[in-house]
């Protein structure tokens, strides 16, 4: 364990775009390391593209799985708009990582709620430190949509108290023991995710 403060880290995103997966890993990921750890989960109509998040905590010890607000250390956005719904949980000097990939929820197409015209540049505007680019261009590059979770995750592995190369070996075993094919591509996800952030 490399010390002793909380990580507070809030996913948030849309029905089937992998919320709940990357919160799985991020939280064995940290229990390995040997940290207490804390998840929560609400879905609403996941399956049809509901609103999704998860709050991830870890460090010496963490009492309440719920991050409480202001105290977000890390917010992966799988959407802009539910970036943008989150960021007041951020603390000061909090890092917002947003896919720009838009996907509105049933909520914009029944009519009960406006998509925000440019979330990010509210983000940007309300003075967050913004990491932006489009996952899931970067995951259809590499020939597989599904492939935006390890790219988000890929891009948040430096913000870690721990190795980003820990991060990605537990992404890697996981699929060494149940989809072997598919370790390549998911190295090359994490490592196109990296990158992206680095061009921030």
């Amino acid at each position: 364990m490399s010390e002793k403060k909380t990580t507070n880290i809030l996913v948030a995103g849309i029905g089937g775009q992998g919320v709940m997966t990357a919160a799985e890993v991020l939280s064995q990921t940290a229990l390995k390391q040997g940290y207490d750890v804390k998840k929560t989960e609400v879905a609403g109509m996941a399956q049809r593209g509901g609103v999704v998040t998860s709050h991830v905590r870890f460090g010496e010890r963490v009492l309440s799985p719920a991050i409480p607000p202001g105290e977000t250390d890390i917010i992966v956005g799988f959407e802009p708009a539910e970036s943008l719904r989150w960021c007041t949980h951020l603390r000061e000097g909090g890092v917002a990582m947003v896919n720009t990939m838009k996907q509105e929820p049933p909520v914009v197409s029944l009519g009960l709620f406006d998509y925000p015209e440019d979330p990010v540049g509210e983000i940007i505007a309300a003075g967050i430190d913004v990491h932006a680019f489009d996952a899931g261009a970067i995951a259809r590059e590499l020939g597989n949509f599904r492939l935006v979770n390890t790219v988000m995750l890929g891009a948040i592995s430096t913000y870690l108290p721990f190795s980003p190369d820990i991060l990605k070996n537990e992404i890697v075993d996981r699929f060494r023991a149940k989809k072997p094919k598919l370790v390549e591509i998911n190295e090359k996800a994490f490592e196109a995710g990296q990158a992206a952030d680095a061009a921030c």
